[in-house]
């Protein structure tokens, strides 16, 4: 008998520590992002937004974990691994880049852990099945940028366009969109060059696009390494439009192009120009409050796209997990499960780059409200009123 009564306190105190576990368990978020290597002009911005992210959702405690790919596929793919295995996250912020994103979508699959990439391709998240249903990527995608360019090459009476891209999934990924959408609007590709984020001269193709004679020419790149073939462009004496990708929209692409960037275009989501935009745009007020409480902290115009979009992440994972809850406490399979889950039902929520409807078949959610266009005028990012199409 005694020993049955000690049986049963044992099991008593047990479930009691197990119940105080569950209740104070917490949401562990972790991020993959590009400190180093090519890519850590965007990496570096998310970290300093993710410092910023409030340490709660509702209720709940929340803890980030931040590991360094060093814009490395392989690289991402241990610190996935490390963070869902050591680190029992509850969800995945990044990785920064389409190579590194892509590789890791196998393993947060396996793991059933939702990740949310900062990186720009659609094929990150497209099409919804197989492993890419634990994946979602919510920077604009790549036919709602070329509505913005396409517009103003139109408006400027351009019929012949060159590229010069990135020579991996990035710039594949992202020229293939935009040719499409060009032959749509009856635009002729006249070139395609593409060079390494590494390489030290862009000289050759700079030259094979002048020699093609575009009437503008767009650059498939992101980070600092895209200024390259804008520079040569000036260089070997192409003296029309150029268009960046939103990938190198951060100071640090101002900072080394300097006046070479003078009157180069992109389409970016609003968050780049907050203030500037019209006062009914209905994304102007959270873009507002990120860039504020960037810049409050690291110092007036350091603001990122790149930070923004881990801003936005934040906020979507914030809203879904109040319905995760629902179903079952952090650091479980049934918690992460039902966060992702609770991610695809995402309606209307507005962020500081997009407004956001996702869905089973759209781990996106953008649409035209997610882009605007801007010009670099005297180093500075210009707004540019343009309706797209």
């Amino acid at each position: 008998m005694r020993f049955s009564c000690f049986t049963h306190r044992a099991g008593v105190l047990a479930f009691t520590l197990l119940t105080a576990t569950a209740a104070s368990a917490e949401i562990k978020i972790g991020a993959i992002l590009s400190l180093t290597g090519p890519a850590a002009s965007l990496g570096i911005p998310e970290k300093n937004t993710l410092d910023i992210l409030p340490k709660k959702i509702g209720d709940e405690d929340v803890s980030y974990i931040i590991l360094d790919d060093a814009s490395d596929p392989s690289a991402a793919v241990r610190a996935a691994k490390k963070l869902m295995d050591e680190g029992k996250v509850d969800i995945i912020l990044g990785p920064s880049i389409t190579p590194t994103s892509l590789a890791v979508i196998e393993a947060v699959a396996v793991n059933q852990t939702a990740m949310i990439s900062a990186a720009g391709s659609a094929v990150i998240a497209s099409p919804v099945e197989g492993n890419k249903k634990w994946a979602f990527k919510i920077t604009p995608e790549e036919p709602t940028m070329a509505a913005y360019v396409f517009k103003q090459i139109e408006n400027d009476n351009g019929k012949k366009i060159a590229f010069i891209g990135f020579n991996d999934a990035f710039g594949d990924s992202f020229i293939g969109a935009f040719k499409k959408v060009a032959v749509k609007r009856g635009l002729e590709v006249v070139a395609d060059e593409r060079f390494n984020s590494k390489d030290t001269s862009v000289t050759a193709q700079a030259l094979a696009v002048l020699s093609a004679a575009p009437d503008a020419v767009i650059i498939g790149a992101s980070g600092t390494p895209g200024v390259a073939p804008i520079l040569e462009l000036r260089n070997v004496g192409f003296d029309g439009p150029i268009y960046m990708n939103q990938g190198m929209a951060n100071p640090d692409v101002l900072r080394v192009g300097k006046a070479g960037l003078e009157g180069v275009m992109f389409a970016v989501p609003p968050a780049l120009i907050a203030e500037q935009l019209p006062a009914d745009n209905p994304i102007k007020a959270e873009a507002l409050k990120y860039v504020t409480a960037y810049e409050g902290k690291y110092g007036p115009e350091s603001r990122s796209l790149f930070g923004a979009t881990i801003w936005d992440a934040f906020l979507i994972t914030a809203n879904a997990v109040p319905f995760a809850l629902e179903k079952a406490r952090p650091g479980t399979p049934e918690f992460r499960t039902a966060l992702r889950d609770a991610i695809e039902e995402t309606k209307e929520l507005v962020g500081s780059q997009g407004v956001f409807n996702l869905s089973k078949t759209n781990h996106n959610g953008t649409d035209l409200r997610a882009e605007t266009l801007v010009r670099i005028k005297n180093g500075k990012w210009v707004y540019i009123p343009l309706k797209a199409e």
